[in-house]
């Protein structure tokens, strides 16, 4: 093997090695004496938490989705209303997408350093023509991973922080790119660097081929699919993905994933029956044929629904775009509320 040349194998036991040292990148990831588990802002009586994969974080169940929400600071007023119920995980992406998101989660992730989880994330662009599903060239695949790598530096940047605890590739749906040497070195980097915990992808097509191959690689710690309880959601085209099976049909690969050590959030659960002037179909009526009676009884709106089905089908947690208080407490609810409603 030449001397930059670095495979699946020693990717994964160079990432087991940054990892266990219990500090990364400086910051102390809280590991417990007794459980080894990363505890951070935890308030039991208020919010669920799930173990997230190898990471060994214990995340909150609802996941604040910054990303929109903070384009302009519009929901930088609701950032420590989640962090007072509970929330530790907050997910944004970088300036390339989100503009000026990082930048207006800056100061609160400051000021509560240690005590939340950071993930961002920035896509993987590529000068080089390619068709969707076939193989990505060398050439390809090196364009890709140096317009990542130039996210993660710009996304340290207008988050202030020398360390981002997990930065994903966004809007994935290549899954050959996990197999390329020149993406698995940028994932190696960035973790040797000390600057980033976790690596992953977050996907709104080919979810299922995605899921798979980032099973097989085994160099993803994260995985943040779309998917409702009819399955795979396809956010480009704003429907459900053609022939998906249904999400309680879709246990068997996602078990098999969290298996692997990956951890799963869910997210874009409601946006199919949202409003049309909120890119969805209108429709509140579109996941019911996937309910049971208790469900589709109890208190919740459809969308409470949509997210406590979810949360309690084979995903860790879900990410939430909340943009006003209300939006807030009622996802709130649904997550505190969804084992209630499941035997």
């Amino acid at each position: 093997m030449s001397k930059n040349k670095i495979n699946r194998r020693d990717f994964i036991q160079q990432s087991a090695t940054v990892i266990g040292a219990g500090v990364v990148g400086g910051i102390s990831r809280r590991a417990g004496a007794v459980d080894a588990l990363d505890h951070r802002n935890e308030r039991t009586d208020k919010m669920k938490y799930r173990k997230l994969g190898r990471t060994n974080f214990m995340t909150s169940q609802l996941i604040f989705g910054c990303g929109a929400a903070l384009i302009g600071g519009k929901a930088v007023r609701l950032l420590d209303r989640a962090f007072e119920a509970g929330i530790n995980y907050y997910d944004v992406g970088s300036n390339d997408y989100y503009k000026g998101a990082e930048q207006h989660l800056a100061a609160f992730a400051k000021r509560h350093h240690g005590d939340i989880w950071i993930t961002s994330k920035g896509y993987a662009r590529s000068s080089e023509e390619h068709a969707m599903g076939d193989d990505v060239s060398v050439a390809y695949a090196k364009s890709a991973a140096k317009y990542w790598l130039n996210l993660v530096d710009g996304s340290l940047k207008d988050l202030q922080s020398g360390y981002i605890d997990a930065y994903l590739i966004q809007g994935f749906n290549e899954p050959s790119l996990l197999r390329s040497e020149e993406m698995i070195r940028a994932f190696e980097k960035v973790k040797t660097d000390g600057t980033v915990g976790h690596v992953g992808v977050s996907t709104h097509q080919n979810a299922q081929a995605v899921v798979e191959e980032a099973i097989a690689s085994g160099i993803c710690d994260l995985v943040m699919v779309a998917v409702t309880p009819a399955g795979w959601y396809d956010w480009k085209k704003r429907q459900m993905l053609a022939g998906t099976p249904s999400l309680r049909e879709l246990k068997p690969v996602l078990d098999k994933a969290r298996a692997a050590g990956i951890g799963l959030i869910g997210m874009k659960a409601g946006r199919l029956i949202a409003p049309v002037t909120s890119a969805g179909k209108g429709d509140d009526s579109a996941f019911n044929a996937f309910y049971d009676q208790r469900l589709l009884k109890a208190p919740l709106t459809p969308h409470q629904r949509s997210y406590a089905f979810v949360v309690e089908h084979g995903l860790d947690a879900v990410n939430a775009d909340m943009q006003n208080f209300k939006h807030f407490e009622e996802n709130l609810h649904a997550v505190r509320t969804a084992h209630t409603y499941f035997a």
